[in-house]
């Protein structure tokens, strides 16, 4: 099996010292093709999920050695901790400084334990919603289970009461409203990833299309 408790720590240390891949200067931060805001624009499906804090459930299942199930009560047991990040949306607009509250996604994938097998993730959403991902991208350390936003719970409308951030890719490979985790073999292409959308989606490259 990998070891991925010291392949997160490897990417700990890289990232305390400035040196890793994707990494910009201060006067770079916003990539290109993109204009910073200080809103916080609503990008969706056009589906609000009935779901609030009493009924959400966040499952981690697949290639795992631990399938978790998690309700509310659990997933604030867990510890807690603040990520401020750059939010790069794909329609061309950036947030700077956003400080998202709540769960690393490397302690729960931790928990479940990926088996040497897993390479990624598909991640769902409660709106019907997918999208895939590397799970090496998955276990960054800024790479958040968020429930609050800029001192705020999350808003429905914002992908509350959880969604998932993933700094260092475009917006839409952070899922609103999560759902669950499933770590796999093969990647599967998601919802808009089937549409044209780039499969990396890293904003410094703008890929935000599949013939980029």
């Amino acid at each position: 099996m990998p070891d991925w408790k010291k392949l997160i720590a490897g990417k700990v240390a890289l990232a305390k010292k400035g040196n890793i891949a994707g990494k910009v200067n201060a006067n770079q931060r916003i990539p290109a093709g993109q204009t910073e805001v200080k809103n916080f624009p609503i990008l969706d499906l056009g589906i609000l999920p009935d779901i609030n804090k009493t009924s959400w459930k966040l499952r981690i299942y697949g290639l795992v050695e631990n399938e978790i199930n998690l309700d509310w009560d659990a997933f604030q047991n867990l510890p807690q901790t603040t990520k401020v990040s750059d939010f790069h949306c794909v329609t061309r607009w950036t947030h700077l400084d956003m400080d998202w509250l709540g769960v690393k996604a490397q302690d729960l994938l931790m928990m479940a334990g990926p088996l040497e097998n897993a390479k990624f993730v598909t991640l769902h959403g409660y709106d019907g919603y997918t999208t895939n991902i590397d799970l090496v991208a998955l276990l960054d350390d800024d790479v958040i289970i968020a429930h609050s936003v800029l001192g705020y719970p999350l808003t429905t409308a914002h992908g509350g009461p959880v969604r998932i951030v993933v700094p260092k890719r475009y917006a839409w490979k952070g899922a609103k409203w999560l759902k669950a985790i499933e770590l796999h073999e093969e990647d599967r292409l998601g919802f808009w990833e089937l549409r044209g959308y780039h499969n990396d989606a890293d904003p410094f490259k703008e890929q935000r299309f599949s013939d980029s």
